[in-house]
């Protein structure tokens, strides 16, 4: 059976709209599944787990939705300021970073915050999770690059960085991150821990994400996705994705090729088809939706038709090394490193 795709994506007129995609059709189409105005002020993060779909906002909160149960959860207070980044760690947990410089980790069980760290002095602009659950990285306005241990929960490393870093991202075999400051991307080796490339772009990224752990789409501001070879530090190939400034790129593997996910200020969420091979092509088109919204934040879902069966009583726990991972998280920051 094809796979379900399902897209949420977040805009400046405070709604989140939420999209279901059908795989098995030959032009995809995009159904309304739902849009929600629980925030009173722009959404600035979003992202999603097999279970729950979480919005940040500059009115300093987080709305939990419950896709299984297609509810509205309620709000998490915690930050003050805007939510600048939301990422899931398995199903068990959620981490939160925003303008206050906190970095926090919640519990996707009760929804409480089980941790709450002054992660850097200035404003938490981005955070990683290594795939592993092992060790996760975070960047802020104070001009570091922090990597956190995840096992003894201690700050494990600080690198103070020239500027101020927004974007940072693991790879897919997490021997790698990116980390980017303005138009530039620093390629990371993780046994090294030291840049071992440099790609320039022509205009300030506003979002990256890896296609496989080579291939990184970079979207900046303006209307092109530029895809990089991180092992080679060397652009191989761009496309014109919207008539705008392109505001937020995601993927998801299908079969044999990778469904790259874009959003705009035009209003259009677009997916494309890429086949990740030696040479790649220009991506084709496999549908678009126009939600007439000014969009800044977008994520993708994959589900299986059995998925969207399963009842939230059926739904699988999180597994016991989750838990204990994220349970010893003690996240510390300490001045005098």
């Amino acid at each position: 059976m094809a796979a379900v795709l399902e897209l949420v994506a977040g805009s400046y007129e405070q709604i989140t709209f939420g999209y279901q995609v059908k795989t098995d059709e030959k032009e995809w189409t995009a159904k309304a599944e739902f849009t929600h105005h629980a925030h009173t002020a722009s959404v600035s993060a979003v992202a999603a787990s097999e279970r729950f779909v979480v919005t940040g906002s500059k009115d300093e909160t987080i709305q939990v939705y419950n896709m299984k149960k297609r509810i509205e959860h309620g709000a998490l207070l915690h930050h003050d300021g805007t939510i600048t980044c939301l990422e899931f760690y398995g199903t068990s947990h959620l981490l939160s970073g925003g303008e206050d410089g906190l970095l926090c980790v919640w519990s996707t069980k009760k929804w409480e915050c089980l941790k709450s760290i002054k992660a850097h002095k200035g404003h938490v602009t981005s955070l990683s999770i290594h795939p592993s659950g092992k060790l996760a990285l975070s960047v802020g306005t104070d001009k570091t690059l922090r990597t956190w241990n995840l096992i003894n929960g201690r700050s494990a490393f600080i690198k103070n960085i020239k500027q101020n870093a927004h974007i940072v991202r693991w790879s897919p075999d997490g021997d790698r991150y990116v980390v980017v400051m303005n138009d530039k991307v620093n390629i990371y080796e993780l046994e090294t821990a030291t840049v071992t490339g440099t790609v320039a772009n022509p205009k300030r990224i506003a979002s990256v994400n890896f296609l496989n752990n080579s291939i990184l789409a970079v979207a900046g501001d303006d209307e092109t996705v530029r895809l990089c070879d991180v092992e080679k530090a060397k652009w191989v190939c761009d496309f014109k994705a919207h008539e705008t400034r392109v505001k937020t790129v995601d993927s998801v593997n299908v079969d044999d090729y990778s469904v790259v996910v874009t959003a705009s200020n035009d209003g259009f969420i677009k997916m494309w088809k890429i086949h990740l091979k030696e040479e790649l092509e220009p991506p084709t088109l496999l549908g678009e939706v126009n939600t007439s919204a000014r969009l800044t934040c977008l994520a993708v879902r994959r589900t299986s038709p059995m998925q969207q069966q399963i009842t939230e009583e059926e739904a699988p726990q999180a597994t016991t090394s989750e838990g204990e991972v994220v349970e010893t998280l003690q996240l510390l920051y300490d001045d005098d490193r």
